[in-house]
């Protein structure tokens, strides 16, 4: 039976379709028959109990530079739809919170992915504080003799924004850095929320993998590189993807994850591991499915697509 498929994400004429993960959730459904509408976060309407968005009806074909075309935008309901894609990207700011609060109001008639009410509470930096054993050890903290104590037990260290995506703002303090107290001036200024402090991993030199699950369970994996001087291993920064398999730790980690995931209805997750240890765990807008499939893992795209399915049956 066709679906009606609302996808909400960021411009569509921007993406890089040999890398975006929602394209290639477009792809799959519209290669099942299902009908696309396509729509942005800021086209999201709550009016007298009704939530609906201005969309387009959407074809998509993997040709770059033509990868899509728009039929007439219409007022779509979304409750009428059978199924959201809550595709677009961090940051986990009050836009997308509200976004949350919005598309909840139409679960469970409509099945949202991710479960909007889970991905407003799981952002990817504190929801991994649940599995404390799992992580390295870690700070959240806006209190600079907090910090400055962390660094003196740890000495290599690594400043995050806790609501920060790809990479931005990351930074290694070793130690004999003298730039810690003009780094937290900075945090400061640009950020009102606590900062994310940890071990720096050495592993990292070996890679962060990202490990990525379909309802709970191992779907594909690979490892990502960072370029010689850069301590970030984020593919948006010039990290290298490469194939990889599970460590017998990653299994366990997976093993511990994929029960809560999928209590949570997070049907699609994407986990980061380095060496020993999980440092985050990515529900608003993972991605990975194109370089999980280009070293020859299985298509997440039809995973998650039967997934969906199974759930809606």
């Amino acid at each position: 039976m066709a679906l009606a498929v609302a996808i909400q994400m960021d411009p569509i004429e921007r993406i890089d379709i040999t890398a975006d993960s929602t394209f290639a959730l477009a792809m799959e459904a519209q290669a099942r028959g299902h009908d696309l509408f396509y729509y942005g976060p800021r086209d999201l309407t709550f009016r007298d109990g009704a939530i609906t968005a201005r969309a387009f009806p959407l074809k998509v074909k993997n040709v770059k530079g033509d990868h899509f075309s728009l039929g007439e935008v219409q007022r779509l309901d979304l409750s009428k739809a059978d199924v959201v894609l809550m595709r677009q990207d961090p940051p986990f700011d009050m836009a997308y919170i509200t976004a949350t609060h919005i598309l909840e109001r139409i679960q469970p008639k409509t099945l949202v992915v991710n479960d909007p009410f889970h991905v407003r509470n799981a952002p990817e930096k504190l929801f991994v504080t649940l599995f404390k054993d799992l992580m390295p050890p870690t700070l959240i903290t806006s209190d600079r003799a907090e910090i400055r104590s962390f660094r003196e037990q740890h000495r290599d260290i690594i400043l995050k924004p806790l609501y920060g995506n790809g990479g931005a703002g990351v930074f290694r303090v070793k130690p004999d850095d003298e730039n810690l107290i003009a780094m937290l001036e900075m945090f400061t200024t640009f950020y009102r929320e606590p900062i994310i402090v940890q071990r720096y991993v050495p592993e990292v030199r070996r890679g962060d993998k990202r490990i990525i699950l379909v309802d709970g369970e191992f779907a594909g994996a690979f490892n990502r590189v960072p370029q010689a001087g850069e301590a970030r291993s984020n593919l948006h920064v010039g990290g290298k993807a490469e194939p990889s398999t599970l460590s017998a730790r990653e299994k366990e980690i997976c093993r511990a994850l994929g029960p809560e995931l999928k209590k949570r209805g997070l049907l699609f997750t994407g986990i980061d591991v380095i060496g020993e240890y999980l440092t985050e765990i990515n529900v608003t807008s993972p991605t990975g499915i194109w370089e999980v499939k280009r070293f020859g893992g299985p298509d997440i795209a039809v995973l998650l697509w039967d997934a969906i399915e199974k759930r809606l049956k």
